[in-house]
């Protein structure tokens, strides 16, 4: 009988043993995640150590432009909101915060003083959460800015694929596009994606420029005298 404990207990010891190990890895895993998305940052640490942390910034590729969505959910102070983005002359920051992410608190400071933000006079910033059910909607009272629309809605982060907070997404109005999209740890880091949105925007541009110019002419896309080599073009021009 002693035995067969002895036994039983060893078999429970092992079964416990594993379900530790297991929930230590499912943590640490959680933890990895929560801190890609800017959510396991120290508030407390130096500015230095946050600007070498890893960091997403990419804007779209031309011909792979996302289609943008008008923002509808609730406001901070229970009122319904509708929030154009599409169809405007204006660019929208659209700036996916949470009132739990420690990262997003730098940004709710910087969208505090519009002047040190340093954006173009066409963007306009918008910052969104989730809803009231996923949210603390008085730690949100306290960390909206007064000159900031604040949009609390979680179907906008579906409809923009955000993978976690912080996250931004800068939306041409008039084309309806989203045009630049990424994360940080800070704002320079943001304005960066700005820069590299707009560099991206001005390609764009010249190739569709140049593509009229050549329907102009009457060359069309693929036609054989765009993919001439240098020994043909020194031929014709000896001929």
């Amino acid at each position: 009988m002693t035995n067969t404990i002895l036994v039983l207990e060893s078999v429970v010891l092992v079964l416990l043993t594993v379900l530790v190990a297991g929930l230590l890895r499912s943590h640490a895993e959680i933890l990895r995640r929560l801190h890609a998305l800017g959510a396991g940052l120290d508030p407390d640490a130096p500015t230095s150590e946050l600007a070498s942390m890893p960091v997403e910034l990419r804007s779209r590729v031309s011909g792979s432009f996302a289609t943008a969505a008008d923002l509808d959910g609730a406001g901070l102070r229970d009122d319904a909101l509708h929030v154009a983005v599409v169809g405007t002359r204006h660019r929208t920051l659209l700036a996916f915060l949470s009132s739990g992410c420690l990262t997003c608190q730098t940004f709710w400071t910087a969208f505090g003083e519009p002047a040190r933000l340093d954006l173009p006079d066409d963007i306009r910033v918008v910052v969104v959460t989730k809803d009231a059910s996923e949210e603390s909607v008085s730690a949100l009272r306290k960390l909206a800015p007064p000159n900031v629309s604040v949009v609390m809605s979680s179907t906008a982060w579906s409809d923009y694929s955000v993978p976690g907070s912080p996250y931004f997404a800068l939306v041409d109005g008039g084309a309806g596009r989203v045009t630049g999209e990424g994360t940080g740890a800070h704002w320079d880091q943001v304005k960066n994606l700005l820069r590299q949105a707009a560099d991206d925007a001005s390609d764009d541009s010249r190739e569709v420029r140049i593509d009229r110019e050549l329907r102009e002419h009457g060359i069309a896309p693929g036609d054989p005298s765009l993919y001439r080599t240098a020994e043909q073009i020194a031929q014709e021009s000896r001929a």
